[in-house]
């Protein structure tokens, strides 16, 4: 897909007041969704700011079909989620499929420089993280992408099993899990869209898609910069993330 050519407005992080929304998502599904389109989409219509979200991202031709917001977990620390500004419900949408739609991954990718404005230091790609939830781990019924860093043990075991990962999805433990990993290789996932790779490439999983949780780790191979994929059916694999960032702690 041709690079998108688009306008972003940040809003700093450090003046986001977070707790407004918590009690709300508690309690309604589509808070996410809600938020997006009509304060942080509504608000870049009328203002050119971004708030609350921390930044929006419009493509020029297509409008809110195609853009993104990036919103700082309710919750708080290094934590972000990437909200496409259309309705999509999450990882068993058919709509991820579809070759016109963007590579949120590969946008949530870019955007990980917020975690080094957190954590107050720039982070290797191998600590940083992403994932989505299956649809029976979600409390959200809007597709969003949790960017963080890695837990420790999560970082040290792909670490570990990097260099042993092909194209090919195959069987990996990482502790306490029992995963299926393959590996992409490059500096960012332009080329290379995670969710049309877990379709596609990873046996019976295209017809069960809304049973998968997936997680993208940045990796330094010794091949060359690159991620990890990691699928399972499991519980979700943002309980693999941190967002204290302590892996990046001195």
């Amino acid at each position: 897909m041709p690079a998108l050519r688009a306008r972003t407005y940040l809003m700093a992080p450090a003046i986001l007041a977070l707790g407004w929304w918590a009690w709300t998502a508690a309690q309604n599904r589509n808070a996410l969704r809600e938020i997006v389109e009509r304060q942080c989409v509504v608000q870049w219509q009328e203002t050119h700011s971004a708030g609350p979200c921390v930044r929006v991202v419009m493509p020029d031709a297509d409008g809110e079909k195609n853009g993104y917001a990036l919103l700082a977990d309710r919750k708080g620390g290094a934590h972000f989620l990437l909200i496409p500004t259309r309705a999509i419900s999450g990882i068993e949408s058919p709509d991820l499929l579809d070759p016109k739609t963007p590579n949120y991954f590969a946008a949530a990718w870019s955007a990980r420089e917020e975690l080094a404005g957190v954590v107050g230091r720039r982070l290797p790609r191998d600590v940083v993280g992403m994932a989505v939830n299956s649809r029976h781990a979600r409390s959200q019924d809007q597709l969003h992408i949790h960017l963080e860093c890695l837990q420790p043990t999560t970082a040290a075991s792909l670490r570990a099993s990097a260099d042993r990962l092909t194209d090919d999805w195959t069987s990996i433990e990482v502790p306490g899990w029992h995963l299926f990993a393959t590996r992409v290789m490059g500096e960012n996932l332009a080329q290379a869209d995670p969710f049309k790779l877990l379709a596609g490439r990873l046996a019976g999983a295209k017809d069960a898609l809304g049973d998968y949780s997936l997680l993208v780790a940045g990796m330094a191979f010794q091949a060359g910069p690159g991620f990890v994929l990691l699928a399972g059916t499991g519980p979700g694999t943002e309980l693999l993330l941190d967002s204290s960032c302590a892996i990046a702690k001195p």
